[in-house]
């Protein structure tokens, strides 16, 4: 099948099989969360359709597609408006378990992935671990064929919906900081454990601090051997900062900027597409995406080749993140006061009400705030450019 083949294949699915509400809930995502009930509702459809792991090996149920067709997919996805499906099992501990899990595990895990019965979370940051995940001090102590958690996880996106945790826990304090972690599987209705909502500065819940109290969990739930989570987690954060596909979510924020640029006055009076001042930092933004998609392909291309994305994820994680950033100031520029009226109830799917400013605003200043902390979770900026500077330029 050729890719155009392939993308009219897409694109007759995607009219077909989403519904008015999964939709809406594409169109009013803020953050990379959308509405929890709509983007289970399509996780379920891509299951049935089994198209809900493209990037898996098709042996563990994923498609078979090439590189570009999985790209296609994606790509196709988000300019319809599809929900973006929760990445935390999917894309990150999926293809982790894959390559370190044991039989049992993979057999047990990978298929209510699969299905969304089983919804992760991931229990990395601390209140006094953020970036500097090695000085991390929730403690696992071996007790007979268990393990006993106490401590605390904190910005554990999406833990209010979430039946499962993969979190790293300190089983060793001897010899290097990074050489007594462990990675470990844990339900969240285990006894002791608790989650405590947090609420974001655009009024909404994304992000959770979860507390372990004599927390009992198998010992069978250890990924790797431990004391070794430190290569586990490192595997896992390539797969979160180079396996998603920043590109394409700046081409529907770019989408978006056309629809305001060519409804939205400027204040010398003249459509912001007109403005030349604008069109220049447009241009300039969308060089930039354009050049990061290149790099994106490369690494897709390492891993179908069997490789990894190594530091090349930290430079994409730095830039698309940045790049991000910079769409969503010109989207503030050109809403100027519409873009600062809260309103909740308007991002929900199912408002019926009448929004108040142009709808092509109504999740501008929503998307610039949560954005504001893109380049800090999945490792800080600062962070990432260390990486680069270390494993890329050898400084």
């Amino acid at each position: 099948m050729t890719d155009n083949v392939f993308r009219t294949d897409v694109r007759a699915f995607l009219a077909e099989s989403l519904t008015p509400e999964i939709k809406r809930a594409g169109e009013l995502m803020t953050s990379v969360f959308a509405d929890f009930d709509a983007t289970m509702d399509w996780h379920k459809i891509l299951h049935a359709k089994g198209w809900v792991a493209p990037d898996w090996p098709q042996e563990h149920g994923g498609t078979g597609w090439t590189l570009s067709q999985r790209y296609i997919f994606q790509e196709e996805c988000k300019l319809a408006n599809a929900p973006a499906l929760f990445a935390m099992g999917l894309q990150m501990l999926g293809p982790m378990l894959i390559r370190y899990g044991t039989a049992e595990q993979k057999n047990y895990y990978l298929p209510r992935m699969l299905s969304g019965e089983d919804v992760w979370c991931q229990g990395y940051s601390e209140p006094g671990a953020g970036s500097d995940l090695a000085s991390l001090m929730t403690a696992a102590v071996r007790d007979g064929d268990d393990y006993i958690i106490n401590g605390s996880k904190i910005w554990t996106s999406y833990a209010q919906h979430s039946n499962k945790i993969f979190c790293l826990v300190r089983t060793s304090k001897e010899g290097k900081p990074q050489a007594g972690i462990s990675f470990i599987l844990v339900d969240m209705d285990a006894k002791g454990l608790s989650v405590e909502p947090i609420v974001g500065l655009d009024g909404t819940v994304e992000q959770c601090q979860v507390y372990f109290d004599d927390v009992r969990v198998p010992a069978a739930n250890l990924v790797g051997a431990e004391n070794q989570g430190w290569d586990v987690a490192k595997s896992l954060l390539e797969f979160e900062r180079g396996g998603h596909n920043f590109t394409i979510d700046h081409k529907k924020q770019m989408a978006k900027i056309d629809r305001q640029a060519s409804t939205q006055l400027s204040a010398d009076g003249g459509l912001w597409k007109d403005n030349p001042v604008f069109e220049a930092k447009l241009a300039d933004v969308a060089v930039d995406a354009l050049a990061l998609e290149f790099t994106e392909l490369r690494v897709k291309g390492a891993f179908v080749a069997g490789g990894n994305a190594g530091a090349l994820s930290s430079l994409i994680k730095v830039m698309g993140t940045e790049i991000g950033q910079r769409f969503n100031e010109l989207s503030v520029e050109m809403m100027a006061e519409h873009a600062f009226v809260k309103q909740l109830d308007a991002l929900l799917p199912g408002f019926e009400g009448e929004a108040i400013g142009p709808s092509c605003g109504l999740t501008t200043m929503a998307e610039y705030i949560n954005n504001r902390a893109a380049t800090i979770y999945g490792g800080s900026a600062e962070i990432q450019r260390d990486i680069i500077a270390k494993r890329v330029l050898h400084l």
